[in-house]
């Protein structure tokens, strides 16, 4: 919870009432590898942090193959932010990549945190911003560059990811194949 908390703070200040009153709206949940935290089809039920574990964004193309999007690992939300909020129908998955450990809020908890605590929306606002530069600037190498380039710019961006998560979704994030980026593993060796 800590964790949560300190990352909360770097965006505004929250009084010792106010962090109680988010606490008491967050659950743990865990998942294990290859659940959905939110599915292709479903509303969106949590934001959630993620404690322990990875998670992936992905979906199908329109030739049925399966396109990993993105990953979240320790120490960050995990949501399909646009379709949590409109609670509309969402067209990713965010999968498991690992067991996971996560601290959820519900829908209407959520919104209960912004009709109390003054000033969560600007906060909120805030950390959605600084998740998608952060994705921006994870995805924006991976689409004018070589092969090689792109996989040394997804262990640059994700150091800690290589060795926890199968070469096949690395190869799917990056647009190759995984007999490609067994080659460029090895050019790189």
């Amino acid at each position: 919870m800590e964790a949560l908390i300190d990352l909360i703070l770097q965006f505004g200040h929250l009084n010792k009432q106010q962090i109680e009153f988010l606490l008491s709206k967050v659950q743990t949940l865990g998942f294990k590898k290859d659940d959905y935290l939110s599915e292709a089809g479903k509303v969106p039920q949590y934001v959630a942090f993620v404690l322990e574990g990875v998670f992936r964004f992905c979906y199908y193309n329109n030739k049925g193959e399966e396109i990993t999007n993105y990953f979240v690992e320790e120490g960050n939300f995990v949501v399909d932010n646009e379709k949590f909020e409109s609670q509309i129908v969402a067209s990713e998955y965010v999968q498991a990549v690992t067991d996971c450990k996560v601290l959820v809020f519900t829908k209407k908890d959520w919104d209960d945190i912004s009709d109390t605590i003054v000033g969560w929306e600007m906060m909120k606002a805030n950390m959605v911003k600084k998740c998608l530069t952060l994705a921006m600037e994870r995805r924006s190498p991976l689409v004018s560059e070589d092969a090689t380039t792109r996989y040394l710019s997804f262990i640059k961006g994700f150091p800690n990811l290589i060795n926890r998560i199968p070469l096949s979704y690395v190869a799917s994030y990056l647009g190759i194949t995984q007999q490609s980026l067994s080659r460029i593993r090895r050019n790189i060796r």
